[in-house]
């Protein structure tokens, strides 16, 4: 009986609490509802963290620790954020994301839920008016794995900015997603959106195949390839048709800008932008500080870009396939938009960048590393890359990536349908290339014996840069992966890096990088000369020779600035003694 009494006694403790706490939230809750929504805390699971729910603004965020919520299914949520470290409700986030469920029409909710972009286009893009007779446009967003939010985001983005004139339809090709809410809850919610299809594939495709399998689906003129992670503010579709309209073999891209995915602070960026690589192979955004040369007055001109990155990408239907769409040998992600890039160039076709475009990335500083291939299948399209396209240039390549060099030495790419399409298409070289498209391309020497990691006989280190630390040049212990790769070349240059952009410099004494010469003639502080028969590195300017320096830093030289390579008197101490170690043989 008194084991009953007590728990009787507990219950209606309970029920006390509970009528309590309604009629607290009755007479405050629209004070709260004021102050942007309403705000409930759910315990979560004994030492985990809590649950910081709002509805109306902030939909749901969810502690990766916490249990889930039982009243909510998967597919109801457009939101799943951290708060981890912060006990500062969801509201005061920027974004307005709200709690979708499925019975309602989709499109007219994806419709409610604008996100206001800043306007960063320069104003006379505003005034464009576009032909209403654009071709029509395929958007085709591949998706593995993908954050249930983010795609969503991404599909509202598309659907609530691109004029319906154009917009044929969207393809959402799932490359195989293993996350159930992808597998399960996105077809019922995709049901009752207009003109979006899902496509499913029966194995992990890639990047490349993924937008090839959308492309072999797609009706529209033109198509629009674009990663699952982007924001579109308005008028970004019509100037990529108009460019492509003009020209069906012209490949464009927007304006990547870029929004952080915990702040949403939106990072514009500057024009003019263009694609690039390096002898690594590896892509890279050039800004207007690269590009000494840009006109200022056709600001609103598209800018020729060697290479385009995988963000945003526009190209005719026809001319896809007849270029030969991806290549399917690319496997899963690394290399597939910068072998578009060379082929496209190569074979007829042309790419931009159109300035009255943009569209943001949302950029994800720590994505799952399962996103990303390992390092050898990186490699391994790297190396089907310079086998196809590069010839004989390919060889500066191995120079500066030992490991494609020595994956290369063990196994050959099946290359054979590439290089039967290359021919059949009639394809330039990449001397073409490079003297045509991308002549900024510094092209190294590699002389025997004057190239390679540049090695001290005292220390038995190589020369490395030290990041972040005014250029200044270090001994480190040798890499053997190429990353050390420096040339003296003809001019007296001694050039470092996968671009050759940077060159040894003489500064206050001890040796630094700095920005090569675009221009001849070469300033005399940055040409060197090497002393085959004592090993000296000698500055032709001072008649100093570089020494390693592996004591203490001199009390002369400002700390921020230390470096281990100093200009000394020459002598014949092995500290002033290199040699340039050549990895791979030319």
């Amino acid at each position: 009986m008194r084991s009953i009494r007590r728990r009787t006694l507990c219950w209606c403790s309970v029920l006390l609490g509970l009528l309590v706490w309604a009629l607290s939230d009755l007479f405050n809750g629209s004070t709260r509802r004021e102050a942007g929504g309403t705000t409930q805390r759910i315990p979560g699971p004994p030492g985990g963290s809590h649950l910081m729910v709002q509805f109306r603004h902030a939909a749901l965020e969810l502690l990766a620790d916490s249990a889930p919520i039982n009243s909510l299914q998967e597919d109801q949520l457009l939101f799943v954020g951290s708060t981890q470290g912060s006990e500062k409700p969801p509201h005061e986030k920027k974004w307005g994301y709200k709690v979708l469920k499925a019975a309602k029409k989709q499109d007219a909710m994806l419709r409610d839920q604008d996100v206001s972009l800043p306007e960063v286009r320069p104003p006379e893009c505003l005034e464009d008016m576009y032909s209403e007779s654009l071709p029509s446009a395929s958007v085709v967003i591949c998706f593995h794995d993908e954050a249930w939010p983010t795609l969503l985001r991404t599909l509202q983005s598309v659907l609530n900015t691109a004029p319906k004139d154009f917009l044929l339809e969207l393809l959402l090709v799932d490359d195989f997603s293993t996350h159930d809410e992808l597998r399960t809850a996105l077809s019922e919610y995709l049901s009752g959106v207009n003109r979006v299809r899902l496509i499913r594939s029966s194995k992990r495709l890639g990047a490349g195949g993924c937008r090839s399998l959308g492309a072999s689906r797609a009706s529209g003129e033109v198509l629009v390839f674009m990663d699952s992670h982007l924001e579109c503010p308005s008028g970004w579709l019509e100037p990529l048709l108009e460019r492509v309209a003009q020209d069906r073999t012209r490949v464009v891209s927007p304006i990547m800008d870029v929004i952080h995915w915990q702040t949403f602070q939106y990072n514009a960026t500057q024009w003019p932008v263009r694609g690039v690589f390096n002898w690594n192979l590896d892509f890279y955004w050039e800004s207007k500080a690269e590009q000494p040369d840009w006109d200022s007055d056709s600001a609103l001109e598209p800018v020729l870009s060697p290479a385009l990155g995988g963000g945003v990408l526009a190209m005719d239907r026809l001319f896809f396939h007849h270029v030969g769409a991806y290549d399917p040998g690319i496997v899963l992600w690394g290399g597939e938009h910068l072998e578009l890039s060379i082929r496209v160039w190569s074979c007829g076709g042309s790419m931009e960048v159109v300035p009255c475009s943009r569209v943001a990335h949302v950029h994800h500083q720590h994505r799952p590393p399962k996103r990303f291939p390992d390092q050898e299948q990186l490699e391994r399209n790297k190396i089907r890359i310079a086998d196809v396209w590069m010839e004989a240039y390919r060889k500066i390549f191995y120079r500066r990536d030992t490991l494609a060099h020595f994956i290369r030495q063990s196994e050959s790419p099946n290359i054979t349908e590439r290089l039967l399409l290359k021919r059949t298409l009639g394809c330039q070289d990449f001397h073409w290339y490079l003297s045509t498209v991308y002549p900024q391309l510094y092209i190294p020497q590699d002389r025997l014996g004057l190239s390679g990691e540049l090695y001290n006989m005292a220390s038995g280190g190589c020369v490395d840069h030290r990041p972040g630390h005014g250029g200044a040049m270090i001994i480190a212990p040798c890499s053997g992966t190429g990353s050390q790769h420096c040339e003296l070349n003809s001019q007296g240059e001694v050039r470092w890096g996968p671009t050759g952009a940077w060159c040894l410099d003489a500064i206050e004494g001890r040796v630094a990088l700095s920005q090569c010469a675009s221009h001849r003639p070469i300033r005399s502080r940055l040409q060197w000369t090497f002393l085959k028969l004592s090993g000296q590195l000698q500055h032709q300017h001072s008649h100093l020779c570089v020494e390693a320096v592996k004591a203490s830093v001199p009390p002369s030289v400002p700390p921020h600035g230390a470096g281990d390579l100093f200009l000394r008197p020459c002598t014949p101490h092995p500290a002033q003694q290199w040699l340039f170690e050549q990895l791979v043989s030319p």
